[in-house]
């Protein structure tokens, strides 16, 4: 048997909760990842009786959940807060929009994600970590050493007291590594880790797609992360091989324009190599679930997410339990 297969709901939150269990279950889903919005996982009234109607709802549908996820809240816990935040949060995290407010208040549901996920029965909550410092990337007006470092020490300021209580709980943190983020890319990921003193709640949600585009080594970072890859996406991006109009930084152009130097594609249709990824996991022995997010601006979600789902399940396949020449060795 391979990994479980499961869907990541964030871009079905316009869906209520069972018509999403339909459609994944018709698809041909093991599971799913369920969001943080919309009314997939409500954290401001999960209590206990909650979380136990959600799982029958799941099993009603012979759906398995390994995780959920909070991204948009999760960004806001160190980001530079602007008017932008008001639409992916709730109301009741944004308040009077005064910054610090808004961080506050989003540190402390991202440690109610955490109560949520113990009462679940899971281990994993998956998100973003917002980041002060992402807006000084390009380095004019010049950024000094310094002014990055604070941005790393204000990150541990503000995580290390949810982690912390993530750590009692039994529950681990897995930040997708992804730009306006934290961590981005291989470096900026070990640099996160030094910042939190290695924390033994924080780790990573991998997903190749935020990779492949930078031409940062995607294959490498699941060796050089091999004990903090706590979950797992499977998502694909197409990057143009000609010169284009828009480049990697976009152009201000949106998602699925074609004059872009970079898209998501559904997988299977972009330029990701799995079957390298699958055998770096069989390396590190990763036995969780592959979780399809799907985005593909260009194509149809029902049909990109069932042929998804059929992609992950011929991609993967279980590591060898013996050397190949075993038997032609004399005893």
């Amino acid at each position: 048997m391979g990994r479980p297969v499961t869907l990541f709901t964030g871009q079905w939150a316009d869906l209520p909760i069972e018509n999403m269990c339909q459609k994944a279950k018709e698809f041909g889903y093991d599971g799913l990842e369920l969001c943080c919005w919309g009314d997939h996982m409500e954290i401001d009234k999960a209590d206990q009786a909650y979380c136990d109607e959600r799982k029958s709802l799941l099993q009603r549908y012979d759906l398995q959940l390994f995780a959920i996820s909070n991204h948009l809240v999760g960004q806001c816990v160190c980001d530079n807060i602007d008017e932008r935040h008001k639409n992916i949060l709730p109301a009741y995290i944004w308040g009077d929009g005064d910054p610090e407010g808004v961080r506050q208040r989003a540190a402390e549901e991202m440690i109610k994600t955490g109560q949520v996920a113990k009462m679940l029965g899971l281990n994993t909550v998956i998100g973003f970590t917002g980041s002060s410092v992402w807006h000084m990337l390009y380095s004019f007006p010049p950024v000094s050493q310094e002014m990055i470092d604070k941005g790393y020490q204000d990150f541990a300021k503000r995580w290390k007291p949810i982690l912390d209580e993530y750590r009692k709980m039994g529950v681990k943190f897995a930040l997708e590594v992804h730009p306006t983020e934290i961590a981005f890319d291989i470096e900026s990921a070990k640099r996160a880790l030094k910042a939190l003193d290695n924390h033994p709640a924080f780790g990573f949600n991998y997903d190749p797609s935020h990779f492949g585009y930078q031409h940062v080594d995607y294959v490498r970072f699941i060796y050089e992360f091999s004990d903090r890859i706590f979950h797992v996406h499977m998502k694909d991006v197409y990057w143009s091989d000609v010169p284009v109009t828009a480049g990697v930084f976009g152009g201000h152009a949106e998602f699925g324009d074609h004059r872009r130097y970079w898209n998501f594609r559904s997988l299977g249709r972009g330029k990701i190599n799995f079957e390298n990824i699958v055998r770096a996991l069989n390396d590190i022995r990763y036995n969780g679930p592959l979780s399809v997010e799907w985005e593909d601006s260009g194509m149809n979600r029902e049909a990109g997410a069932e042929e998804a789902c059929r992609f992950v399940r011929q991609a993967d396949f279980a590591p060898s339990d013996v050397a190949f020449d075993d038997a032609m060795r004399t005893k």
